[in-house]
């Protein structure tokens, strides 16, 4: 693996079960991620997903692109438009720089309105379990 290469990309089906499920896995209670009526009341057209759950959708991405031996060092991400149910999300990532056995990830996370997710993971794989045996 080196610099440039892209990871194949991930397609998330955005349910309203997802959504709920990620918050309350979050302990996140606000009324936008779990009530479409106060949703609506708050001036958004439905539920969106919280940002506890698209970092973990990050995560679970870099990870299992990786492998079970990887770790996850950081991630760093920013939100655009809502997750709402009934769209795909769908994650791309590109290998920004490779140092030993440590990489960081250039990621993006789209959906029928915009970008809703992009930012950075960093990931440490030993190099005998790195894709393709190096990174």
């Amino acid at each position: 693996m080196k610099a440039g290469d892209e990871l194949p990309p991930l397609e998330i089906e955005i349910t309203r079960t997802l959504i709920v499920s990620g918050a309350v896995a979050s302990r996140d209670f606000q009324d936008v991620h779990h009530d479409a009526e106060l949703a609506r009341a708050k001036g958004s057209p439905d539920i969106f997903m919280n940002i506890l759950t698209t970092n973990g959708l990050v995560g679970r991405y870099i990870t299992d692109f990786f492998g079970p031996t990887a770790v996850l060092r950081r991630l760093a991400i920013r939100l655009g438009a809502p997750n709402y149910p009934g769209d795909t999300m769908v994650l791309t990532g590109r290998v920004e720089e490779v140092d030993g056995g440590t990489a960081v990830i250039r990621v993006v996370g789209a959906n029928g309105i915009g970008r809703h997710v992009s930012g950075t993971a960093t990931v440490s794989v030993p190099v005998s379990s790195a894709p393709g045996g190096t990174l």
